[in-house]
């Protein structure tokens, strides 16, 4: 962003990568997969880079309410001396906290999920889905907390599935009855208090109970928690957890 604004360049959009897109190796494959669709349209897009801090979500919602206006102050000042309008993120707790908490410090931008994002490019004619790799397998799609209950984004994700020809199949809690994978309000971070079952085990297990070939995600949480949940029921080799991104990228041989 400080060398597109250098050359006195606006991007389209404003790509927010995230902690997890930044840093975790797993997370780090959907930022490619995502990037990689974006330069195969021609989207001038931009990232902060360095300058890019947490949001501020998992401070927030564990109850550290004034780290969390800390940080987001800190990115709202970065944000707004950018004349930033439009962001996209591939992380839904990113989305949530910029769309819906930034503006009551100051902060107001165009925010979109890549699932939305993607589906617009799709809906536009830019974007082109090649559906032969996975034409006919059955996939499933996990919804995020932050995306769906949160937010209301339910169609964007299933019709990126639709796209690739493939049997899109349902858990029989889904949507707006969605189960949380067990990572959400920072519980990503801290040790599973006591208890029968994880609940990442407990969504797994609804997972392959409609025997899937992959089971698709559009957060970085859920990514770990739905992998760590099909290693464990050592399933890994025939059912493959991936983000829409990445099914999008893969299917067009990017």
């Amino acid at each position: 962003m400080a060398e597109m604004m250098a050359s006195g360049q606006q991007p389209e959009v404003l790509f927010w990568v995230g902690c997890a897109g930044s840093f975790d190796d797993r997370a780090k494959k959907i930022t490619r997969a995502f990037v990689k669709i974006l330069n195969q349209v021609g989207v001038n897009f931009a990232v902060l880079g360095t300058e890019e801090s947490c949001t501020g979500d998992p401070a927030k919602r564990a109850g550290n309410e004034f780290l969390f206006q800390m940080q987001a102050m800190g990115n709202i000042q970065v944000l707004n001396a950018y004349e930033v309008k439009n962001i996209v993120t591939t992380c839904p707790h990113c989305f949530n906290t910029l769309k819906n908490e930034y503006p009551e410090l100051g902060g107001n931008y165009e925010v979109k999920h890549h699932s939305q994002y993607l589906q617009e490019l799709i809906n536009a004619g830019k974007l082109t889905v090649q559906g032969g790799t996975y034409k006919g397998k059955k996939i499933t799609f996990h919804d995020p907390c932050y995306l769906g209950r949160a937010n209301d984004v339910y169609e964007a994700p299933r019709a990126l599935v639709q796209k690739l020809d493939a049997e899109l199949v349902e858990m029989k809690r889904c949507k707006t009855n969605g189960l949380c994978c067990g990572a959400g309000g920072a519980q990503m971070f801290k040790e599973a208090e006591k208890g029968d079952k994880e609940i990442n085990i407990e969504r797994t297990e609804e997972a392959l109970e409609i025997k899937p070939d992959v089971i698709a995600t559009g957060c970085p949480f859920c990514m770990t928690m739905m992998s760590d949940g099909v290693k464990l029921k050592e399933k890994e080799t025939e059912v493959k957890v991936f983000d829409l991104a990445e099914l999008i990228a893969s299917a067009n041989d990017l």
